[in-house]
């Protein structure tokens, strides 16, 4: 009894924690989804698109169904532990056993369309610099935006200083951001000599140097799924065996 009362007592801690990030996730996906102001909204506003980019704009729905499940699970995990539900057990072990599955099914995609993915993005960045050279300078929103980015990635362009020749205000001031060669006056000479990296390379950057995190976290998720299902299992058959 002494172990099934600890069992019980992660499981409600375990799984008001699952509920908690739940809310937390779906209050995310609901304001990717509100803001239009966000990259997100920037992003669904560039012109010749590939069709491709409009899967990935759906990011907000994701994190609201995402977040919705957790939650689900969070209650069932929580009401199952608390009220000793059979059903409820069986139910939050089936859910997370469907996740589990399909997580190990998306890394496989990853790797086996990695080609693709890279492709799309090199797709992406063709749209994204022709709308730099379109609206850098002359629209706020888009101008804005890559600033902020510029700023926390400490970065310049896409690509490059280069993208955003042509652009409005390049046009006008003859001149680069100052994001670009931390430089009051950033000219060309200056951007060339200072060489700040596009965000695409310093974001692909912060990933690689942070892989083995990314990687950890990856692990540590798959363990407490794996965690989460055997206690509620185990939980499940001490009920069964005591009402039989």
């Amino acid at each position: 009894m002494g172990c099934f009362a600890f069992l019980k007592t992660m499981m409600f801690i375990f799984n008001g924690i699952i509920f908690l990030a739940g809310a937390g996730i779906l209050a995310v996906g609901i304001w990717v989804k509100v803001d239009n102001n966000s990259i997100m909204g920037a992003l669904q506003g560039l012109s010749g698109a590939p069709p491709e980019l409009k899967q990935v704009l759906n990011v907000g729905y994701l994190l609201i169904a995402v977040g919705g499940v957790l939650m689900l699970l969070g209650f069932l995990g929580c009401c199952g532990a608390v009220r000793e539900s059979r059903c409820m057990l069986l139910t939050f072990f089936v859910i997370i056993l469907i996740v589990f599955i399909a997580e190990v099914a998306g890394a496989i995609v990853i790797l086996v369309f990695k080609g693709l993915i890279q492709t799309l993005i090199t797709q992406l960045g063709v749209t994204v610099v022709d709308s730099i050279r379109k609206d850098y300078g002359n629209n706020p929103d888009v101008t804005g935006l890559w600033n902020t980015t510029m700023d926390l990635l400490k970065c310049c362009g896409f690509n490059n200083f280069t993208d955003f020749t042509g652009s409005p205000f390049f046009q006008n001031t003859q001149l680069y951001p100052i994001q670009c060669c931390r430089l009051q006056s950033c000219s060309y000479l200056n951007a060339t000599v200072a060489n700040v990296n596009g965000c695409l390379p310093a974001l692909m950057k912060i990933v690689d140097s942070n892989a083995v995190v990314i990687i950890a976290v990856a692990l540590g998720i798959a363990a407490l799924e794996l965690f989460a299902m055997a206690v509620s299992m185990s939980m499940y058959c001490h009920i069964k065996s005591t009402e039989a």
